[in-house]
């Protein structure tokens, strides 16, 4: 089979990994001459041990194992199996965490409950004053900026991809019974199927394929330190985390937000902190959630002067200077519960979007799920 995929952020270059290791011919389109929406302004997370208990588990758990066995293959993902610390700063917070670590589930996840001492030998740059932290052992992580153009190296080695980038798709097209896209410089591509994986694109060709697609746009604000000079051994993250992660609901989350309300900062601008290493030994740190749209197109101050007080009292030192600040858009089903929404929207083609901020941890198996659906 022939397949057209359209966008190469994370969800797009998976479903051509998934068809490329199937056998199939792909070509591959991307408006940008590479991407450059929120599959590279991320975390890198693989982020498994905070999703619901159902279909986002089990689609974060398969993720999980089917991004250790890409990165055998492309070690260029900088995939590291580091898992994460969510450090417990209240009594309250150290509450959620024993109340979650006591649930049947707790063993899926891998969740342990670790003290201050046992902490600090995890990760020795966690200096700052703490109870302890709720230990994620399945939680990893991969390089943003460079996965997707690693993976596409790889698959044009296959001999079956083929990567076309500065392509923006306006019509989706039926030519003589196969399916068909016409790109902006008026080229068209055939084949056997089409997927869209426009990512925050939801406008022009999307909105015409799908005028009530249930999904919404959402924009967070990071930043990128200089390196930090020390290894940080977990990814990282505050007890603002619980208020976050659908995961952790229950009588002990419902006693923290009663008792120990957020910061004003936090709560006006839906923030958590996580804080992650980059392989040259840098810090992305973020991050906030906007969703009334207009969109600022600018990046507001207040919450990077949180982030840095939140960060240096975690690690009991100045955080290294600050190399970029950056926003980001992603695509987020209305019904959060749901992982992705999936659509045939024309015979042959198919449109995925919407999965939140679960587009790295969750896009190899989404890939995966897709090309099952499709008979492929």
């Amino acid at each position: 089979m022939r397949v057209i995929v359209v966008g190469a952020g994370a969800l797009g270059t998976m479903h051509a990994w998934h068809l490329v290791e199937r056998g199939h011919e792909v070509v591959h389109l991307e408006r940008e001459a590479q991407a450059r929406g929120a599959s590279v302004r991320n975390f890198g997370l693989v982020w498994v041990g905070g999703r619901s208990n159902g279909a986002e588990l089990e689609t974060a758990l398969r993720a999980r194992r089917l991004w250790e066995e890409i990165a055998e293959q492309v070690p260029g993902v900088g995939f590291r199996a580091s898992g994460s610390l969510t450090v417990l700063r209240t009594e309250a917070e150290h509450a959620v965490a024993a109340e979650v670590v006591a649930r049947p589930d707790a063993a899926v996840r891998g969740w342990e409950l670790l003290d201050e001492e046992a902490v600090r030998k995890a990760n020795p740059a966690l200096r700052g004053e703490q109870l302890g932290a709720l230990w994620s052992p399945l939680d990893a992580q991969v390089e943003p900026r460079v996965t997707q153009r690693a993976l596409q190296a790889h698959l044009a080695a296959s001999g079956r991809y083929t990567f076309l980038g500065g392509r923006e798709v306006r019509e989706v097209l039926d030519a003589g019974g196969q399916r068909a896209v016409r790109d902006d410089r008026g080229e068209v591509h055939g084949g056997d199927a089409v997927v869209l994986c426009t990512g925050a694109w939801l406008g022009g060709l999307v909105r015409e394929l799908a005028p009530e697609l249930p999904v919404r746009r959402v924009r967070l604000q990071m930043m990128q330190t200089e390196p930090l000079g020390e290894q940080l051994t977990t990814s990282v993250a505050d007890g603002d985390s619980f208020r976050y992660y659908p995961a952790y609901a229950g009588p002990a989350l419902e006693a923290l937000n009663a008792g120990q309300p957020q910061h004003p900062t936090a709560a006006g601008h839906r923030m958590q902190l996580l804080m992650v290493q980059r392989a040259d030994g840098s810090l992305t740190i973020g991050d906030t959630h906007e969703y009334d749209q207009p969109f600022g197109f600018d990046v507001v101050e207040d919450p990077y002067a949180y982030l840095t007080g939140v960060a240096e009292g975690l690690l009991g030192r100045p955080l290294p200077a600050v190399r970029r600040r950056w926003a980001g858009v992603y695509a987020q089903c209305l019904d959060t519960t749901e992982v992705v929404h999936r659509e045939q929207v024309r015979e042959g083609v198919w449109l995925v979007t919407g999965p939140g901020g679960r587009g790295m941890t969750c896009s190899p198996a989404i890939g995966e799920a897709t090309v099952a659906e499709m008979g492929l």
